[in-house]
């Protein structure tokens, strides 16, 4: 008897361990961003502030980029985009969509367990944008296929805006260039542009983790993309990567006019700071044209938890 009810417990157990969803659940979304401590969607996603996403479309990728990087994230930057309009920088929450050769029965599976999660019919390229929210960041891999790879032309450019008033990253080509430009406020990163349409392929995963390149992306990762690379900052670091950046502009500005003004030589201000100097930097910052871009809290706290 007890050998059958331990039996039938490995069953359950496997249903739940092998259990498969086009889209994350939650729970799942929630298990693999456990470190975001704020609010969530009810997606489970994190939910970044739309205040942290306005600064951060001023910080610049490099100085993101050191902070992941000296936190141990170093597979978070992908280059070489083709850019729909370059002068613009674009950040947001993202929201994950897989894309894999066509296999016949695993795309009729995602299409029947579709139905189960009570999604729209076919086509399932649409499904991703059905569940945009403002301030959501379409990010797709598509595995950089070109001829028969373009995931959205127009259309779904304008389904896309629509909901999110953003944009799409996608690794991996887009179609209809010259409508997409017509859409006010709507930008593209794409690996390419090519006139075919989406054959041969099919979707298979929606918020869950996902390759772009060099970058291994989650659902709501922060982006920051600008015209020469795109950055998905985990979320329990937006806030530590957008002060660190902004602190360090402001020493940047102090340390050049110092320089130029012969107060200080140029190995006194990129070394370990002496308190003569640090004192004169909390005064530069006192009068930092007016007002910081971060709160004093954030700044007292940076300035704690630094040694300079």
């Amino acid at each position: 008897m007890r050998k059958l009810i331990l039996f039938c417990f490995i069953i359950l157990l496997s249903s739940v361990v092998y259990a498969q969803n086009v889209g994350s659940t939650p729970e799942q979304i929630k298990a693999i961003t456990s470190l975001w401590q704020g609010e969530r969607f009810p997606d489970g996603r994190p939910k970044v502030s739309d205040e942290m996403l306005e600064r951060l479309k001023k910080v610049a990728i490099e100085a993101a980029w050191s902070v992941l990087r000296n936190r141990g994230y170093e597979n978070q930057f992908e280059g070489s985009w083709t850019v729909l309009f370059p002068d613009s920088a674009m950040t947001g929450r993202v929201v994950t969509a897989q894309y894999m050769p066509l296999r016949p029965d695993l795309d009729e599976w995602v299409k029947a367990q579709g139905k189960i999660e009570k999604r729209t019919d076919p086509p399932t390229n649409s499904w991703p944008i059905d569940i945009l929210k403002d301030g959501d960041v379409y990010v797709a891999d598509s595995y950089k296929k070109v001829e028969d790879g373009p995931i959205l032309g127009d259309n779904l450019a304008n389904a896309i805006y629509a909901k999110s008033k953003r944009g799409i990253i996608v690794y991996g080509t887009v179609r209809d260039p010259e409508g997409m430009k017509m859409i006010d406020g709507f930008n593209s990163w794409s690996k390419g542009i090519d006139a075919s349409f989406l054959q041969r392929m099919m979707l298979t995963s929606i918020n869950a983790p996902i390759r772009i390149g060099h970058a291994t992306v989650l659902p709501g990762d922060a982006v920051l993309a600008k015209s020469h690379g795109v950055l998905f900052i985990p979320a329990h670091l937006v806030e530590e990567v957008i002060t660190t950046s902004e602190v360090t502009q402001i020493r940047d500005e102090f340390g050049w006019q110092r320089l130029k003004e012969g107060k200080y030589t140029s190995g006194q201000i990129d070394s370990q700071w002496s308190d003569e100097i640090r004192k004169d930097f909390l005064e530069f910052v006192k009068s930092y044209h007016g007002e910081l871009p971060m709160t004093e809290a954030e700044f007292e706290r940076y300035m704690t938890e630094r040694n300079w």
